[in-house]
């Protein structure tokens, strides 16, 4: 093997100026030390996903059991425990509109998986027929999901626990933020079935973000999107999976956009609650 004396590194190893091969102090890759060390693990978890999910195949509900213990104990380290059992039941939640929505379809679908950090997965015994489907099992995610963080508020507004002010304000963010018309969150989902040119309006839309407040969740739905985009681009464009009748766009445009104005108001509204709540 030959070495590059002009190099700092090559591979694990340097060269002195003498011309004796030493190794080198790894270095960490520049994503980690861009992303941080909870971007680094979100980056870790999201890279391990398929052995992760293959480890928990056929254990169903144990394994959404399991996953959710361990979610909440991620959680827990940077918010209080209750707090984080909250949160996790408000994705569980969440994943259970994607669940009604198939069974309606009569689709088997699995148990939710939890991944700290990034939420929870389903899996689906078979893929949508169409943009149709595709576009109301997204919807059934936020729709349900919201109706959780509405849950919340109206506890906190029967109770005064500040504790569910705080999981109803999440929940309504959450479950606003997966509406962005991106692949692969839900309104990426949602958006095709109305146009598919909302997926370009999205991307770009990210990258402005990105560039305004850098997030390693960001850059890793940006991973994951762009690709996805362009491989649905290329495979269905020439198929009739989005050929969606007009009363169908009109039905999910409106519950997109409506489901949005509304989180996006109640969003408003409990800002300056949370406000309140800060320390002085």
């Amino acid at each position: 093997m030959s070495y590059d004396p002009n190099s700092v590194y090559d591979a694990d190893y340097r060269v002195s100026p003498e011309g004796e091969v030493l190794r080198a102090p790894r270095r960490d890759p520049w994503l980690k030390r861009a992303l941080g060390p909870i971007g680094a693990a979100i980056l870790f978890i999201v890279t391990k996903l398929k052995f992760v999910l293959a480890a928990l195949k056929g254990v169903k509900f144990l394994g959404t059991g399991v996953s959710a213990l361990v979610s909440i104990g991620a959680y827990a380290l940077y918010f209080p425990w209750q707090f984080a059992v909250g949160l996790v039941a408000l994705i569980f939640i969440h994943e259970m509109g994607h669940v009604i929505v198939l069974r309606r379809y009569g689709v088997r679908a699995t148990a939710p998986i939890f991944i700290p950090f990034l939420g929870a997965l389903i899996g689906m015994k078979q893929l949508p027929k169409n943009a149709v489907m595709e576009a109301y099992v997204g919807l059934g995610g936020p729709v349900i999901g919201s109706l959780g963080a509405v849950a919340a508020y109206g506890i906190y507004l029967l109770d005064g626990h500040r504790l569910f002010l705080a999981l109803a304000y999440i929940g309504i963010l959450l479950n606003l933020f997966n509406l962005l018309p991106i692949l692969p969150l839900d309104g990426g989902r949602a958006v095709g079935a109305i146009s598919r040119w909302f997926w370009v309006v999205g991307i770009v839309g990210l990258l402005a973000l990105m560039i305004m407040r850098p997030s390693p969740i960001l850059l890793i739905i940006l991973i994951f999107g762009a690709p996805e985009l362009l491989r649905v681009f290329r495979s269905r464009d020439t198929s009739d999976y989005y050929d969606v009748p007009m009363s169908e766009r009109l039905t999910i445009g409106t519950i997109y956009f409506g489901l949005m104005f509304v989180l996006g108001f109640l969003l408003y509204e409990l800002e300056p609650l949370m406000n309140a709540l800060q320390p002085g």
